[in-house]
């Protein structure tokens, strides 16, 4: 065993550290900050496609690039979406205005 750790030792430290380095890397690739986008509560009966179409001048995106994007950050398909349940979609969630906190903070 210490003749292969003395023979090996570089090689076996670069391939872990390449892992955890690939790990981190992908972890931060794909976490994005929903956060920022808008999150709709699906309604009975409404499909991915109409919701597309509701939202279309806002997002600027084709259907299919919609429909992925929905897919990805929600983990749903398009073909099954259940009604009552929140969907984040690809629209800028619009930052509210202190004025506005203001205002409603005072009601």
């Amino acid at each position: 065993m210490k003749k292969l750790w003395r023979n090996y030792s570089y090689s076996i430290i670069l391939v872990v550290l390449s892992l955890v380095a690939s790990i981190i890397i992908k972890t931060n690739l794909t976490s994005t900050d929903t956060d920022q986008y808008m999150t709709i509560t699906i309604q009975d009966g409404e499909s991915l496609w109409e919701i597309s179409q509701k939202y279309e001048e806002q997002h600027g995106l084709s259907k299919e690039e919609f429909f992925k994007w929905v897919e990805k950050h929600n983990g749903v398909s398009r073909d099954y979406i259940v009604a009552g349940k929140d969907l984040v979609v690809p629209i800028k969630s619009e930052p509210i205005a202190i004025d506005e906190v203001q205002e409603l903070a005072s009601r």
